[in-house]
């Protein structure tokens, strides 16, 4: 465990885990490691051996967003806005597991991944009234599109904490387990999504995430179409199936669309 904070990263067959720690003060991201997402993400992009990537905190905690010590010099530049991003545009699946707080800039990060699971300890806030405050609209606009305008209203209004049922109610949380079980729980599901074709899965991300910040176009569908004739994966999944066995699929985004 880090007492200045910094972002670790383990590679566990398919899924890099990175794991934000800073325990001391739950895990608040500090400059440096905001700083540190964009290289790290490319990192793992760049990993042909990494299909799936999960994020969490150290020792009980996600992330309770900035470290108020450094505010001013983050508020100074666009790294958190960096770092969110570099997590939204990452084209592998992305799973948050979220224990303890998940607070500020950690649910704009836990916002950013793809799937979100948590622990019933979690707490979640966004307290930008509490700090007088005005988040950037790329971050708040995701969450808009994750919760809806009312919700993120009235969480910003209130700067109220919420319980893991109440996350999951508006829509935010997709499973609520156990402390102990969240990380177990994210890295199997990893390893699940790791074994289904790669095309299917980047396609659909790229796709969904165009259609929801609407610049999806003829020529990006034609393109990921391109891709599945020229792609083995669908030979293998259809014989696969016809012989009750489990597919081997190859495609590793050679050929991707830009």
């Amino acid at each position: 465990m880090s007492e200045t904070g910094e972002l670790t990263l383990q590679i566990h067959g398919a899924t890099a885990l990175i794991t934000i720690d800073h325990p001391r003060k739950r895990n608040a991201m500090t400059t440096q490691m905001w700083s540190a997402w964009p290289a790290l993400m490319e990192r793992v992009v760049a990993d042909d051996s990494v299909r799936v990537v999960v994020v969490t905190g150290a020792a009980g905690h996600f992330c309770a967003g900035a470290d108020i010590s450094e505010l001013d010099a983050i508020l100074d530049n666009d790294r958190p806005t960096d770092a969110h991003e570099a997590i939204a545009r990452c084209p592998k699946p992305t799973i948050a597991a979220i224990n303890g707080s998940c607070v500020g800039g950690g649910v704009l990060m836990a916002g950013a991944c793809d799937i979100r699971i948590a622990g019933l300890s979690s707490r979640f806030g966004v307290p930008p009234a509490n700090l007088g405050l005005v988040y950037p609209p790329i971050p708040l606009e995701r969450l808009v599109r994750l919760i809806g305008p009312a919700a993120t209203k009235y969480l910003v209004f209130t700067a109220e904490l919420i319980g893991g049922e109440r996350a999951r109610h508006i829509g935010f949380i997709d499973e609520l387990l156990p402390d102990d079980v969240v990380l177990h729980r994210a890295l199997a599901l990893a390893d699940d999504i790791a074994r289904r074709s790669q095309l299917s899965i980047q396609a659909t991300k790229d796709l969904v995430d165009r259609m929801v910040g609407h610049t999806l176009t003829d020529d990006r569908v034609a393109a990921w179409m391109d891709q599945v004739a020229s792609s083995p994966d669908f030979a293998e999944g259809t014989s696969a199936f016809l012989e009750r066995r489990k597919a081997h699929f190859t495609w590793n985004g050679a050929g991707l669309p830009e």
